[in-house]
């Protein structure tokens, strides 16, 4: 019985900082990201769906770990590919923050990504339109 309860705790995500992780990078690149993209935390936590306390102990680097899910939430939200933040944590580097840089491939893979995924969702959509709307007024002559 102790076992399971001990197993349980090692899953759990809000713990310290693991061996390797430099959330002092991931504070630095994410307020270099919200300075010049001039999002604030509440706009932020909007966009990406994570709380301003969680986005507070991120700026201030603070070392709690969250969720790789929870950094590509504010990765996408900022604009940079879902496995940025997560990159910049393992790494310890960051990548220039200039708006003038070109986007890497990575970025813009994820952004096209993310653009066949929406067609693909409005395609469907359409094509149950268009099913409804057949079935209703019977086919349209040529």
């Amino acid at each position: 019985m102790r076992v399971m309860a001990d197993r349980k705790a090692s899953v759990y995500t809000a713990r310290g900082p693991a061996e390797g992780e430099d959330w002092a990078a991931v504070a630095v690149a994410l307020n270099e990201r919200m300075s010049s993209r001039r999002v604030g935390q509440q706009q932020l936590a909007e966009l990406s769906g994570v709380s301003v306390s969680t986005l507070r102990l991120l700026q201030h680097g603070a070392g709690r770990r969250v969720q790789n899910k929870t950094l590509a939430a504010i990765a996408r939200a900022l604009e940079w590919p879902d496995d940025h933040l997560i990159h910049v944590l393992l790494s310890g580097t960051r990548t220039g923050d200039s708006e003038a840089s070109e986007p890497t491939g990575r970025e813009i893979l994820a952004v096209l990504a993310r653009v066949e995924d929406r067609l693909t969702e409005i395609l469907t959509r359409l094509a149950t339109v268009e099913q409804a709307v057949t079935r209703t007024d019977g086919p349209t002559p040529p």
